[in-house]
């Protein structure tokens, strides 16, 4: 899993593109993320390279036979990291590639974003123990963590079918939900209409049914990182979740991004894996060396939330909360060891969710049901409104960078999905 610092990671390596180099760009040539475009002209799926305000289409650039992404999750990892060698190479300042490349150049706003893939087989995972605790707490007071969390990293299979991309908006859902003071449950739209950030890891290759994948080679398995909301329905989850988990509270929609920033790009930002020595240490199968020095990464990430108010206002959103991807307490070099323990085959295209990322202060959290405790206190916004749960016309944006001293600052775009009202 160790990924050594390169010349793609100079940062003062600079692009022939200028947009590249504006420092509050999210895609300078350090970063150089996967994902899927449609052109007006062809309306077929292309891989592309976002880079500064633009994407480079790596067909066009004859830097992969095709434009599927099946033929970047086909590489093995030292391909994949020589493809990005190759693509930095040519968009670096007195490149021989800058003529015939900028042929093969489409500005991002100019262009349709989709999903970064087709999604195959979806699991959600619960890797915050903040998060955990916290909500936690309002189910359970005199138990909050349950005694299995600390060791064996807790997920679900979820529907893959209703992952959305990027600006896609979906109707409020319906589901069966019942009030304590109720005799019988009744069906109607959620009361309790939630968000959740999260990291969503997108496999590449994949493994043989029967052949677990040890954490040494985890990571070569994992194309990268891209942002996730997976959209939650409280009070349909409260009555139907026992005994075998979310169901119609989760499966109406997730919201993914369509840039997926790879491990590579990523490894300025590694940092030491830490558990306080009073919590169990993982079973060996799930612990390593490299783990422990470099497993965790540093990504900021931020909830923003656009009301339909503020959008007729002009104003562009207001942040609700952030966290750091560092906290989460389990690594995802151990979500795939755990996930494929028993012999699970996964399969290039498949994603993981890493569950709700909070912090561990109170304004961390990465949910409404934790900032609003459940939605007993009201979050106070500064044009006066005041949210509990989401409301119709709401606009939630996730946002993600990395930054370190020496190091370009990267981004992980937006994830940005809107409620619609339900059906009549």
């Amino acid at each position: 899993m160790t990924r050594a610092l390169d010349a793609t990671h100079d940062a003062a390596r600079l692009s022939w593109l200028e947009s590249a180099n504006d420092p509050a760009t999210d895609f300078p040539i350090q970063n150089l993320p996967f994902g899927r475009f449609k052109t007006q002209a062809d309306g077929a799926w292309r891989v592309g390279v976002a880079i500064g305000d633009q994407l480079l289409d790596l067909q066009t650039a004859g830097l992969v036979p095709s434009g599927d992404m099946k033929a970047i999750m086909a590489l093995d990892a030292s391909a994949r990291r020589q493809l990005r060698r190759s693509i930095s190479a040519g968009l670096t300042q007195g490149s021989a590639q800058q003529a015939a490349w900028k042929t093969a150049l489409h500005a991002l706003c100019a262009v349709e974003l989709g999903l970064p893939c087709d999604i195959g087989d979806y699991t959600d995972f619960y890797t915050s123990i903040h998060h955990a605790t916290t909500i936690g707490r309002q189910l359970r007071p005199d138990q909050p963590l349950l005694p299995n969390y600390q060791w064996v990293p807790i997920g679900y299979h979820g529907r893959a079918s209703s992952i959305l991309p990027s600006g896609a908006s979906f109707r409020r859902p319906n589901g069966q939900t019942k009030l304590p003071d109720q005799d019988r449950p009744a069906l109607g739209p959620t009361r309790r209409l939630d968000y959740e950030l999260e990291l969503g890891i997108v496999m590449a290759r994949g493994n043989a049914l029967g052949e677990p994948i040890a954490m040494a080679d985890a990571e070569d398995h994992v194309l990268g990182l891209a942002l996730f909301n997976d959209w939650s329905a409280r009070d349909i989850q409260g009555w139907e979740y026992q005994p075998l988990g979310p169901f119609l509270a989760k499966n109406f929609a997730s919201t993914l991004s369509p840039w997926v920033v790879t491990l590579d790009a990523l490894a300025p930002f590694r940092v030491p894996f830490t558990r306080p020595e009073a919590d169990p240490q993982p079973l060996p199968y799930l612990d390593s060396e490299p783990n422990r020095a470099q497993g965790a990464i540093s990504i900021e990430l931020e909830v923003w939330l656009q009301t339909a108010s503020m959008r007729r206002a002009g104003h562009a959103g207001e942040q609700l909360s952030r966290a750091n991807y560092r906290d989460a307490y389990w690594s995802l070099s151990q979500l795939v060891a755990h996930h494929t323990v028993n012999g699970c085959n996964l399969r290039p295209g498949d994603l993981f969710g890493t569950g709700t990322l909070s912090g561990p202060a109170p304004q961390q959290g990465g949910s409404l049901m934790e900032l609003s405790a459940g939605g007993n206190r009201p979050l106070q916004l500064a044009n006066g409104e005041a949210r509990s749960w989401l409301e119709d016309g709401d606009c939630i944006m996730l946002r993600g960078f990395c930054q370190r001293d020496g190091f370009r600052r990267i981004g992980l775009g937006e994830c940005r999905g809107s409620i619609l009202a339900p059906l009549p």
